[in-house]
């Protein structure tokens, strides 16, 4: 390991452009913070309280069917509507403009208990199918120009429902972040004419400090410039844009990949492992965006323990991000545990 990398110092965030402090010498300092009571919870398969169970209505007064698989419906209480009427406003130094848009809530499985780690590798495939589905159907729409897909895992993450969920919403513009990303890897491609992504993904699989699992069409591991604790990111070795662009057979390796991850975090503190999870890939709006891509990342609280978080606050808030764990020390830690559930012991 570099000395560097034992001292504080800053790594650059090849995505962004942005840079994220860290302090490794941190880890050593005692904890007298925050410590919450760990509360382990067993779910039923079904739930007659549970707005998103199969047959059961939701508060909006819609019946769910008795779906069997992965289900989608739009959000009935949507932050963006696709009826939203075009204006905009400038008072001076104000400006407003309106967003229309479309919130999906995808359902994981008709079974209440069942977290992406838990499920079957071939129903996470389904669930993989229903997003690349959807994905197509939103894009082909002449106003939606940005299609996020995305998990809150967890009560700590805001999540408003048990039951294993994600959603998809689909906009008029395209989000700063995302607008970050297309502007490095843009600049990456016209020097290079080759994906920036794919040359990074290479440096890693020779390096093998960040690597925490690789199959035959996808690499999990802790981007060098993580600024969450075990933050990770999923990544295909082959330049794809979007998950349009993935096969029966890669289909199959992301939803191995998936379920290893978030099972090496399930194992990590023994719990169900809290994150914000997202799917970056290529803008839709009509270009064609060949510098693009597609990645998978997760952001966990989670920092000492099941119940001592990482929060984002003081110097993270009004100056840069920050983190005391390296990536390395991340990375070997989620490598070493095991690749089968706690649980299943």
């Amino acid at each position: 390991m570099k000395e560097i990398n034992n001292n504080p110092h800053r790594r650059y965030n090849i995505l962004t452009g942005e840079w994220v402090l860290v302090s490794p010498h941190r880890t050593k300092r005692p904890w007298q913070g925050k410590e919450e009571k760990q509360v382990i919870e067993k779910r039923a398969s079904y739930d007659e309280g549970c707005y998103l169970c199969p047959g059961n209505t939701r508060a909006s007064g819609t019946t769910n069917p008795k779906y069997d698989g992965p289900y989608a419906f739009v959000n009935d209480y949507s932050a963006l509507l696709p009826d939203t009427p075009e204006e905009n406003f400038t008072d001076g130094l104000l400006q407003g403009i309106s967003e229309k848009g479309i919130c999906k809530v995808v359902c994981f499985s008709p079974d209440h208990s069942l977290t992406l780690p838990l499920m079957k590798e071939e129903d996470i495939q389904k669930v993989i199918e229903l997003w690349k589905k959807e994905y197509e159907e939103l894009s082909e729409k002449p106003y939606i120009n940005h299609v996020q897909i995305f998990e809150n895992k967890g009560d700590v993450m805001g999540c408003s429902n048990p039951h294993p969920h994600g959603q998809i919403w689909a906009q008029e513009s395209i989000p700063l972040e995302v607008s970050k990303k297309t502007s490095q890897m843009k600049k990456y491609w016209g020097t290079n004419t080759k994906s920036l992504l794919e040359t990074y993904i290479k440096q890693e699989l020779d390096a093998e400090e960040r690597i925490i699992y690789e199959n035959e069409h996808f690499v999990s591991l802790i981007p060098y410039w993580a600024v969450w604790p075990y933050e990770t990111m999923i990544v295909p070795k082959k330049h794809k844009k979007n998950i349009k662009d993935l096969n029966k057979d890669e289909i199959a390796s992301f939803a191995n990949i998936i379920k290893d991850l978030t099972i090496r975090y399930d194992n990590l503190f023994k719990v169900s492992f809290p994150y914000s999870a997202g799917i970056h890939q290529a803008p839709t709006d009509k270009d064609s965006h060949e510098e693009w891509h597609f990645h998978m990342s997760f952001y966990p609280p989670l920092l000492r323990s099941a119940t001592v978080k990482k929060f984002m606050v003081g110097y993270e808030m009004f100056a840069d991000p920050q983190r005391d764990i390296t990536a390395e020390q991340a990375a070997k830690t989620l490598k070493s545990l095991s690749p089968k559930h706690y649980s299943d012991n």
